[in-house]
């Protein structure tokens, strides 16, 4: 048999690593939220040396990864890359057959009332605010987006940098308190820090609540020069987050990042 047919005899490793069903609802569950092993453990209602073991595999596969949190260094959050586990399941189809290729994804407009989303960090002086600028220029209206901050800071002069060289300009953005949204309603709320998330207090209705665990792109120090690259990578890292969400509400997706 030669090394081809060999090859393509062999099924993808994604496809034995995901056929395990508690790995299959821990990438579900991360999907929605980057969480901690205590909280997934509750959510998947199995023993947390179990949990950590399935974890530790998807770690190893590069379809999961973690970082220390910036309130409780104790605690990891980990998260899932979506968009590497599409690829590799696009692949593996395409392994099997060509035909097995997805199309292109079709253009579907929301109906309706426009989502309302609320974005929200400490400082709302950057990573929130560059959550709710790409959210607003990639959804062209068809989403309400807002950010706040729960001890607000001056929008950082790196942030307004970042946007720019993604053609948006937050320039004359102002930060807010996250008092000023106490009876506002919104359908989604999003913490993009570990801090703030311990202080989020419940909003009116029932929003569908995620944590992107994100660190401050300012929290090394130094110059505004030498924070800068942080502030893109933190851009860069949104900008993908916010693609799989707008997709999630079924707004047309950043065709940059996830038809790439």
């Amino acid at each position: 048999m030669s090394a081809a047919h060999l090859s393509a005899a062999q099924p993808p490793e994604i496809l034995g690593l995901l056929s395990d069903p508690l790995r299959w609802q821990l990438v579900g569950e991360l999907g929605r939220s980057d969480r901690r092993v205590g909280e997934l453990v509750e959510l998947v209602g199995k023993p947390q040396n179990l949990v950590s073991y399935h974890l530790a595999e998807l770690r190893r596969a590069g379809i999961v990864s973690g970082r220390r949190s910036s309130a409780d260094g104790r605690d990891v959050y980990y998260r899932v890359d979506l968009l590497r586990c599409r690829d590799l399941l696009r692949d593996a189809g395409q392994s099997l057959h060509p035909a097995l290729a997805p199309p292109p994804a079709p253009h579907r407009a929301r109906r309706g009332a426009r989502p309302r989303l609320l974005f929200l960090c400490t400082g709302n002086s950057a990573r929130s605010q560059i959550a709710q600028a790409l959210v607003e220029h990639h959804a062209a209206g068809a989403v309400e987006a807002r950010s706040a901050g729960s001890h607000p800071k001056a929008l950082h002069l790196n942030a307004v940098r970042v946007m720019a060289e993604r053609g948006i300009d937050i320039s004359d953005h102002t930060t807010t308190s996250i008092a000023r949204f106490a009876r506002t309603r919104f359908d989604r709320v999003t913490t993009l820090c570990d801090k703030v998330r311990e202080v989020c207090p419940e909003l009116p209705g029932t929003p569908v609540t995620a944590h992107w665990s994100m660190p401050d792109p300012a929290a090394a120090g130094g110059s505004d020069a030498e924070t800068y690259p942080a502030f893109r990578q933190a851009a860069d890292d949104i900008e993908g987050r916010v693609a799989l969400l707008l997709a999630d509400l079924q707004i047309r997706p950043l065709e940059r990042t996830l038809h790439a």
